[in-house]
C-alpha cells in the first residue's frame, strides 16, 4: 500500500479534525456505513443520536460552542429527516457540515428503484442547495479532495451549513493525503471602501452627543468579541445587545445597558437607544424577535449599520468591507468619552432578574414563571452554557442578567420548537468542563425528547428544567384553541425510563429549593419538572403573541 494515499472518507475525516470537529453526530444507514466504518478508526468520536433531526440540532449546538459542527446520515430518509435542523443553522448563521452517505455512482447514472431513493437521485442535493452555502457530490475521486476543501472553506468563511454527498463506492477510493489547509483569518476588505466608510462613521460619531452601539449575532459567529471589547474600551460608549446576540460579552460590563427588543425593552433601554443621536449597529439581524415585532423605532438618518461584507452609513452603501476591519479601524480613530456625559445606566443595576436582589423562599407558595427565573438568577454559575427553548423559556431567560462567562443558546430567529434538546446534547459534548443548563417547555420537549437518553449514554450532565404549563403556551398567546393542547406526561419519570440521572417533580418554591440543593450535589444528569399555570408567561412573550396574531390576522 502507498503510504501517501488514503481513502476519500479518510481525507474528509482528517479535514474535519483539522478545522476543529472532534465529535460527529449521526444515525447509521447502509449507504453511510462505509464512511462510519472509517470514522470508527479515526480521531473523531462518533455520537449516535436517536434520530437525524436531533443529530442536526446537536451539530448546531456543538458548533455554537466549538465554532464548527458536523453530522452524518444516510441518503434520502436520513438526510431529509435532518433538513429542518440544517435550515435553522442556515437562518442563524451556524457552521455545520452535513455529510450524506449516498448510493454508488453507477446508481446515479442508471437510477434503479433502490430503497430510500426518489427516482431522481438529485432531489436531496437540490433541496439542500436552498439551505446551505456550498454543496458537492463526490462522484469523481480525482476532484474529491479539492471539492471537500472548497466546501469546508465555504462553511468557515460564511459561517453557514454546507452539504457533502459521498457515494458508497467513492468513500473507499484512494487519493493523496491532504496538505495543511489554509484558512484565511478574515476576508480582505476593499481599501478605498473601508477608508471611506470609516471616515464617514468617525465624523458622525465624533459629532454626536449621545451615541450608542447595538451589538448582535455576527460578532459572535465571526469571533469578533475581542475586537468589540476593544472598541468599547477605547470609546466608553454604552451598548445593548439583541436577543440573537445575547452574551456577546459579560452582561456585567459597565457599558452594557441591557437587551434591546423594540417596545418590549425596559423603558430606559428603549428610550436610550431611540433617543440616541447616532446609532452604530454591528453584526445585527433585524428579525422580528430581535426588534420586538419590528417595533424598534430607529432613525435611518442616525444609523450606521455594519454587517459581514458591507457597511451602510445613513444612505451611503459600502460593499466589500469586512466587519472585523471596520471595527478595528474605528477603534484606531475614535476618541474616549467620559461615562458621565453618555447617560449610562448599567444593566447590572437595573435588569429584571439579577443576583443582587435577595431571593426569600415562600416554601408553600405555588411557583410562577417570574419567581422561578428570579431564583435562576442565583442558581446559574459563571462560565455556564444556558440553553433556552423558543417560548416561555427563551423570552424569560433572555431577560435574565447572565453571570460572567455564560454562553447563551436560543434559536431566536428560526424558532423551531424542540431544537434545544439536541442543542443541549451538542453543547454538552463540546464543553464537558462547563455547566450546562437547559430551560425547555413541555410541548417542545415532546418533539425531540428521545435524545435525553443520548445525554445519559454519553455521561453528559446538564441540569434540565422542564417547564410544564400544559401545552403550547407560545401558541396560546397568539390564539388559544384546543389544537394547543397536548397529552400530559409524567416528564420527570423519563429519566428512569431512559436509564440514568436524578429527577424531581416541583410545584412550590420550597420543593424547588430542595431540588436545587440536591442538584448541586448530583454527579449525573438532573431533570427538574416545574409546574406552572398554562398562561403564566413574561410580558414580552404576550407582546410577541399579539404581534404574531396581528400579522396572521388572528386577533
Amino acid at each position: 500500500m502507498n503510504n501517501t494515499e488514503i481513502t476519500v472518507g479518510e481525507y474528509l475525516l482528517l479535514r474535519l479534525k483539522e478545522i476543529g470537529v472532534d465529535h460527529l453526530f449521526g444515525v447509521p444507514g447502509d449507504f453511510v456505513m462505509g464512511f462510519f466504518n472509517q470514522l470508527m478508526k479515526s480521531d473523531i468520536k462518533y455520537i449516535g443520536t436517536c434520530n437525524e433531526l436531533n443529530a442536526a440540532y446537536a451539530a448546531d449546538g456543538y458548533a455554537r460552542i466549538k465554532g464548527i459542527g458536523a453530522f452524518a446520515s444516510t441518503f434520502g430518509v436520513g438526510e431529509l429527516s435532518a433538513i429542518n435542523g440544517v435550515a435553522g443553522s442556515f437562518a442563524e448563521r451556524v457552521p455545520v457540515v452535513v455529510i450524506t452517505g449516498s448510493p454508488a455512482t453507477i446508481n446515479f447514472r442508471t437510477r434503479p428503484l433502490l430503497h430510500h431513493t426518489l427516482g431522481d437521485y438529485q432531489i436531496p442535493l437540490k433541496m439542500y442547495e436552498k439551505i446551505t452555502v456550498a454543496t458537492t457530490q463526490l462522484d469523481n475521486v480525482e476532484t474529491a479532495p479539492a471539492e471537500i476543501d472548497r466546501v469546508l472553506l465555504a462553511c468557515l468563511k460564511h459561517q453557514q451549513p454546507v452539504y457533502i454527498s459521498i457515494p458508497s463506492d467513492v468513500v473507499w477510493m484512494k487519493c493523496s493525503r491532504p496538505v495543511s489547509l489554509h484558512i484565511p483569518a478574515h476576508p480582505t476588505s476593499d481599501k478605498e471602501s473601508l477608508e471611506e466608510a470609516i471616515n464617514e462613521t468617525v465624523i458622525l460619531l465624533e459629532q454626536s452627543k449621545l451615541p450608542i452601539i447595538i451589538g448582535d449575532v455576527e460578532l459572535i459567529r465571526y469571533k469578533l468579541q475581542n475586537d468589540f471589547a476593544a472598541l468599547l474600551d477605547k470609546t466608553g460608549y454604552p451598548y445593548v445587545t439583541m436577543m440573537l446576540g445575547k452574551t456577546i460579552l459579560s452582561e456585567h460590563h459597565p457599558q452594557f445597558i441591557g437587551l434591546f427588543e423594540g417596545n418590549r425593552s425596559r423603558e430606559y433601554v428603549s428610550e436610550r437607544v431611540e433617543s440616541a443621536d447616532c446609532i452604530l449597529k454591528l453584526g445585527a439581524l433585524m428579525t422580528d424577535f430581535n426588534t420586538g415585532g419590528f417595533t424598534s423605532n430607529l432613525d435611518e438618518s442616525k444609523m450606521i449599520s455594519a454587517n459581514i461584507g458591507f457597511v451602510k452609513v445613513k444612505h451611503h452603501y459600502f460593499e466589500n468591507v469586512h466587519l472585523h476591519d471596520f471595527i478595528v479601524g474605528l477603534t484606531d480613530r475614535l476618541t474616549f468619552r467620559d461615562a458621565s456625559t453618555l447617560n449610562i445606566q448599567s444593566a447590572a443595576a437595573t435588569c429584571v432578574h439579577r443576583i443582587t436582589d435577595p431571593f426569600l423562599v415562600d416554601a408553600n407558595k405555588a411557583l410562577t414563571i417570574k419567581r422561578f427565573f428570579d431564583r435562576m438568577s442565583h442558581f446559574i454559575q459563571n462560565n455556564s452554557i444556558v440553553v433556552a427553548e423558543t417560548g416561555v423559556s427563551l423570552f424569560s431567560a433572555a431577560e435574565m442578567l447572565m453571570p460572567d462567562g455564560v454562553s447563551f443558546i436560543g434559536q431566536t430567529f428560526y424558532g423551531s420548537i424542540g431544537y434545544t434538546v439536541g442543542a443541549t446534547l451538542g453543547a454538552g459534548i463540546a464543553a464537558t468542563d462547563r455547566p450546562v443548563v437547559l430551560f425547555v417547555g413541555d410541548g417542545a420537549f415532546q418533539v425531540t425528547c428521545q435524545d435525553l437518553s443520548t445525554m445519559i449514554r454519553n455521561h453528559i450532565k446538564p441540569v434540565i428544567f422542564l417547564l410544564n404549563n400544559d401545552g403550547y403556551t407560545i401558541e396560546r398567546v397568539i390564539c388559544d384553541h384546543p389544537y394547543n393542547d397536548i397529552q400530559p406526561w409524567h416528564y420527570h419519570k423519563l429519566v428512569e425510563v431512559f436509564g440514568g440521572g436524578v429527577a424531581f417533580d416541583v410545584r412550590t418554591e420550597g420543593e424547588l429549593e430542595d431540588a436545587l440543593v440536591k442538584a448541586g450535589k448530583a454527579e449525573t444528569l438532573v431533570f427538574i419538572e416545574i409546574h406552572t399555570d398554562r398562561m403564566d408567561c413574561p410580558p414580552s412573550l404576550r407582546s410577541a403573541g399579539k404581534s404574531m396574531a396581528k400579522i396572521n390576522k388572528l386577533d
